[in-house]
């Protein structure tokens, strides 16, 4: 036991070290052979698991060619979660095998075309397309730049804990490296400036409305983790490749299961600062997020226009700030206890604003708020206006330990022709003890 506790807590606090840069191999046979492979286990394993719509043939491949792209209503889960995390191995595979992100996003995007043509016998599914294309490549994208600042910021050779990690974070990064040693370059991060944060603690309701129809768990354990990467004022730090900079954050719950997992993620941006105190990061941002409540739940793949800032005037203070507005594709519904598959799609126009008041080293006090907008457009009639806020006080008590109170709101307000307007929220305060990175909360100077 005594070998895993550095490589734990290099983990969690990513001490700096910085090895050689390394010029990295590329292929681009290895990730068409992996995501083929991949997606050939998975067909067999929903073969003996789920069953007849996993029976896939060559006449049933032949069929999907010839019909129109559909949407489907799958469980929510997986078609907003499960196929955006099977989008993010694909595109794993290309990153870790040396493609940029531009052409990684090609291999998801194929390779998501290959599965519904030739990995399910139902017709192929344009929304599904979306979540494993477009979606994959986001979350795929912040789970290897993750996986590649742990292997960076330890040891030339990883031990046991840090490859464990490593392959938890990005599997298909851990797979190709253990293909071939011609892809152990690390993939450097330019010394990007980042904030980790780990809860884990319980929460119970504060109020609730239209739950009456919802198997509910008032109070639940909850397990947070989150990481920004790339905050504006870094001396030197450009941000020159898509998701230079990026925030994600995942949130499971004993109720929920995966309670949330949001993230935005700089495709095409510059840097500015007016003056020594302040700096910032604008441009076009990629979004995915997962929200469900207990209540209802609703999914967005998105871009945005946007800019993520920092002001500190002083060593004691500090602001940090996100400000996105887009639209998307979005899938909303409430949860009925009945029928998982009882959702809708939409075009949704959307909005974040995030920021991070930063006490010295001491504390810090988050506040986040995010609005979808899930339209009739491209989707059902009716909509839904869905808003989340997020508000957290973190205290540091001894070193990397600090207690946190957090409050969360979640509402949903929808309209549907014939069923009227129908209200749902659920509000809960929870405590949680919190580990913190070397960078405490993550102000830049």
């Amino acid at each position: 036991m005594r070998g895993w506790q550095p490589a734990v807590a290099s983990i969690v606090l990513f001490p700096c070290a910085a090895p050689a840069q390394v010029e990295r191999e590329k292929s681009y046979l290895l990730p068409a052979v992996e995501i083929v492979a991949f997606e050939a286990m998975l067909n067999l394993f929903d073969r003996l698991v789920l069953g007849s719509s996993y029976q896939t043939s060559l006449q049933s491949m032949k069929d999907n060619l010839n019909s129109r792209w559909v949407v489907e209503n799958d469980p929510f889960e997986i078609n907003q979660f499960g196929h955006p995390y099977q989008g993010s191995m694909y595109h794993g595979f290309a990153r870790s095998a040396g493609l940029n992100f531009w052409t990684s996003l090609g291999y998801t995007f194929a390779g998501s075309a290959l599965w519904e043509i030739a990995g399910e016998t139902t017709p192929p599914s344009w929304n599904d397309q979306i979540a494993s294309g477009i979606a994959g490549s986001f979350l795929g994208e912040a789970l290897f730049r993750t996986a590649s600042l742990i292997l960076e910021s330890g040891p030339s050779s990883p031990g046991a804990g840090r490859r464990l990690v490593t392959a938890a974070t990005s599997p298909s990064l851990a797979t190709t490296r253990r293909v071939s040693d011609r892809f152990d370059a690390i993939y450097p991060s330019r010394d990007a400036a980042y904030y980790r944060r780990i809860q884990i603690g319980a929460s119970g309701t504060t109020n609730t409305q239209g739950a009456a129809a919802v198997v509910f768990q008032p109070t639940e354990g909850v397990f947070d983790i989150s990481m920004e990467y790339g905050l504006p004022g870094k001396d030197g730090y450009e941000y020159a490749r898509p998701f230079d900079y990026f925030s994600l954050q995942a949130t499971a719950t004993t109720g929920s299961g995966f309670e949330s997992v949001l993230l935005r993620g700089l495709l095409i941006g510059h840097n500015y600062d007016w003056g020594d105190t302040y700096n910032g990061v604008w441009g076009l941002y990629g979004n995915y997020d997962y929200i469900a409540p207990q209540l209802f739940r609703v999914s967005s793949t998105a871009l945005a226009l946007g800019t993520t800032a920092e002001w500190q005037p002083s060593d004691a203070f500090a602001l940090q700030a996100t400000a996105l507005g887009g639209a998307g594709f979005a899938a909303a519904g409430a949860v009925t206890g009945v029928d998982p598959d009882d959702y809708h799609y939409g075009i949704a126009p959307q909005a974040v604003l995030a920021s991070r008041l930063i006490f010295s080293d001491r504390a810090a006090l988050d506040l986040s708020g995010r609005e979808y907008f899930v339209s009739d457009v491209a989707g059902t009639s009716g909509h839904d206006n869905i808003f989340r806020l997020d508000a957290a006080f973190t205290m540091r008590f001894h070193q990397q330990q600090a207690i946190a109170l957090r409050y969360l709101l979640s509402r949903r307000d929808a309209f549907f022709p014939g069923v009227g307007h129908h209200t749902q929220l659920r509000g809960t305060l929870g405590v949680f003890f919190t580990m913190l990175g070397h960078d405490r909360f993550g102000a830049t100077r």
